[in-house]
């Protein structure tokens, strides 16, 4: 059984920084490419970020570029996110998914879903 669990989210003031970690189980996963996707009240989900099975490449959504960081770590089976420099309007429940495709933003492009992770950014 495949499971994605997603920690580290909480309560950060604008322009604090947390981790997001998502770790797998039940699947092989250098095999497969890792994106986090988040979803605030009120809208679709959306892309954040993606690695490549061995790290080597990533794509970000514009809205967090040069803000956020994703990596891999594949003898842990787990992927990073660090955001740095928080906005308000980063809040948002957290998603991390696994893919067979070698990197994409595509949400349909994406096999396995964790339960995600609350991150809220307020003053």
């Amino acid at each position: 059984q495949v499971q994605l669990v997603e920690t580290g989210g909480g309560l950060v003031q604008p322009g604090g920084s947390l981790r997001l970690s998502c770790a797998a189980s039940g699947l092989s996963f250098s095999g497969y490419g890792m994106g986090w996707f988040r979803q605030a009240p009120g809208k679709e989900r959306e892309f954040v970020a993606a690695v490549s099975r061995t790290g080597s490449s990533t794509s970000y959504a514009d809205s967090v570029k040069g803000r956020f960081a994703i990596s891999r770590d594949n003898d842990e089976k787990t992927v990073y996110l660090q955001m740095n420099s928080l906005k308000p309007e980063d809040t948002a429940v957290y998603y991390c998914a696994a893919t067979f495709v070698l990197i994409t933003a595509r949400e349909n492009d994406y096999r396995y879903w964790g339960q995600g992770t609350q991150v809220t950014v307020s003053s």
